[in-house]
C-alpha cells in the first residue's frame, strides 16, 4: 500500500521539514539508534524514566505554527521488541492561509512486539487555516499501538471562530496489511456541522485516542470504572476486535487529555503489565 507523502508542488516560500527515527533495543533499553531531519523539525535527547528502557522522546517544531504550503513529514520505525513513548512539548498551529494547503503527515511502522506511544499536543485550527493531516501506522505481527489527536477550531479567547478553511483528517491503522482502523473527515469552516447535534454540537475541541493492543478484554468497562463521573457527556470509549476507541467533545483540550491519560493508565495497565508513565513535559 502506498503511503502519503509529501507533495512537490508547495509554494517557493512554503517550507518543507522531515523528521525520520528509528528505535532498536541494546542492552537492555530502546535506543533512538538513528535520526534523519530537514528543515525545521528535531528531537531533543531521549529519555528513559521506565525500568522497562522505554524510550521517551520530545518531537519539536520550533516554529511552532504551519502556514500555508508548509509541510511536515514524521517518520518512526521501531525494530522488534522496541517500545518508545513520543509527545510534543507544545500545541501544533495551523494559520490562516491563502496561499495553498499545508500539510502534516505521520507514517509510523512498529515491528514483531514492538509499542508505539505517539501523544502529541493539540492542533489549533486558525480562522481561515487549509489544512490536511494524515496519520498512517503499520503493525507487524504483535505490535501494539496508541495514539490520540486534538483539534480545537478557532480561538475562543480571541473570539474567533472557525468560520472560514477547512480540516481534512485521515487516520488508517493496519496489521501485516490488514486495516483495524480507518477514519476520514472534511470539515469545512462555518459548515453546519460545527453547530449540528449529531456531531460537534457547538463545541470546538474533540479528540480521539486509539488503543491497539492484546489483552484488552473487557477494556471499556474498566475504563469507564476508572473516570466514573468525570468527563460525563463529554467522554466515551467503546470496543472493536482489538482496538479501543476513546472520544472526548468539549470545550476544553486540556480536559480531554486529562481524561484520556486516565484511559491509558488502564488500557497501559491492561495490556502490557505496568502503570502509566507520563512525559514530564505535561506537567509544566
Amino acid at each position: 500500500m502506498t503511503r502519503a507523502t509529501l507533495s512537490a508542488s508547495a509554494p517557493a516560500a512554503s517550507w518543507k521539514a522531515e523528521l525520520e527515527l528509528w528505535f532498536a533495543p541494546a542492552a537492555g533499553k530502546t535506543r533512538l539508534a538513528r535520526r534523519r531531519h530537514l528543515g525545521p523539525l528535531m528531537v531533543q535527547s531521549p529519555f528513559h524514566p521506565e525500568k522497562d528502557g522505554t524510550c521517551h522522546v520530545y518531537v519539536l517544531h520550533p516554529p511552532g505554527g504551519v502556514a500555508g504550503g508548509d509541510e511536515l513529514a514524521l517518520k518512526f520505525h521501531l525494530a522488534p521488541a522496541a517500545r518508545a513513548l513520543l509527545t510534543t512539548p507544545g500545541a501544533t498551529k495551523f494559520y490562516c492561509t491563502r496561499t495553498g494547503l499545508s500539510r502534516q503527515v505521520t507514517a509510523i511502522d512498529v515491528a514483531d512486539g514492538g509499542m508505539c506511544e505517539y501523544f502529541p499536543q493539540e492542533t489549533i485550527l486558525f480562522d481561515g487555516a487549509q489544512a490536511e493531516v494524515v496519520t498512517e501506522v503499520d503493525l507487524a505481527g504483535s505490535a501494539g499501538f496508541a495514539g490520540w489527536d486534538f483539534f480545537c477550531l478557532g480561538r475562543p479567547a480571541a473570539d474567533e471562530r472557525f468560520a472560514t478553511g477547512r480540516l481534512r483528517q485521515r487516520v488508517e491503522i493496519r496489521r501485516d496489511g490488514r486495516p483495524l482502523w480507518v477514519e476520514r473527515s472534511n470539515l469545512a469552516g462555518g459548515s453546519p456541522m460545527l453547530g449540528a447535534a449529531h456531531a460537534l454540537a457547538g463545541h470546538t475541541t474533540w479528540g480521539t485516542m486509539v488503543y491497539v493492543a492484546a489483552g484488552l478484554d473487557s477494556a471499556a468497562e474498566r475504563v469507564r470504572a476508572a473516570l466514573g463521573d468525570q468527563g460525563q457527556g463529554r467522554f466515551s470509549v467503546s470496543c472493536l476486535a482489538e482496538v479501543v476507541v476513546c472520544r472526548y467533545l468539549g470545550p476544553h483540550a486540556a480536559e480531554g487529555k486529562a481524561l484520556f491519560a486516565r484511559a491509558w493508565g488502564v488500557l497501559r495497565n491492561l495490556s502490557q503489565g505496568k502503570a502509566a508513565s507520563p512525559p514530564r513535559i505535561w506537567a509544566t
